[in-house]
């Protein structure tokens, strides 16, 4: 019985993110309220309240989902990476950012990082905060994988490495979003030429 009222709890909050990412993005996230997307999930306001105290609770779990969701997509980069560094930073990289607009949006996206940036000592700062740090941690591992596998210099900081090529998906992810016109393959495209950049030379 346990088990089946977990499995149920689990897809009371997967129908109530869906919902509430749904209606998001349809109205904007300003405009939607509890109750629309109680109404849209098929449950009481009053389960909402039980799991989530907000509407800003109820975003950043959607960005944990958006998150948790790449690091899995990621571990199987790392597993089984492309031959070549740049070929596998792409393929790690890539993915991010082709999930990027799954569940979120351009404009919840900014909503979000204007929380965590206003607020960053909140529950939602310190999670979005640590979600970042997860996906950084994830590039510095790839990095590594890749040196074990002799695919990158013994000589290179696989760590610094890591951190330098998260830190500048971070920034230009960030312009991404503030950037109505900008699609997802121009970003792509731009990050494989920044990071075979930094990646020259860096080869054993």
């Amino acid at each position: 019985m346990s088990g089946l009222r977990q499995r149920q709890k689990a897809d009371r909050h997967l129908r109530i993110l869906e919902a509430a990412a749904g209606l998001f993005r349809e109205h904007g996230y300003d405009a939607v309220k509890m109750e629309a997307i109680a109404a849209a999930a098929e449950v009481s306001i009053g389960t909402i309240y039980n799991y989530y105290r907000n509407k800003g609770d109820l975003l950043v779990a959607i960005v944990s989902l958006e998150v948790e969701e790449v690091l899995k997509a990621g571990e199987q980069v790392i597993a089984e990476p492309p031959d070549s560094p740049e070929d596998a930073v792409d393929a790690l990289i890539g993915g991010y950012i082709a999930h990027s607009l799954h569940y979120l949006s351009k404009e919840m996206w900014r909503q979000a990082m204007a929380i965590s940036t206003s607020q960053p000592d909140s529950p939602f700062g310190e999670t979005y905060a640590a979600l970042d740090l997860a996906l950084a941690r994830q590039s510095c591992a790839l990095l590594a994988a890749l040196q074990q596998k002799g695919l990158l210099s013994r000589e290179a900081d696989a760590a610094r490495l890591g951190e330098v090529i998260f830190n500048n998906t971070n920034m230009n992810f960030t312009v991404f979003v503030k950037t109505e016109k900008m699609a997802l393959g121009e970003l792509r495209s731009l990050l494989r030429r920044q990071h075979e950049a930094v990646l020259a030379g860096l080869k054993p």
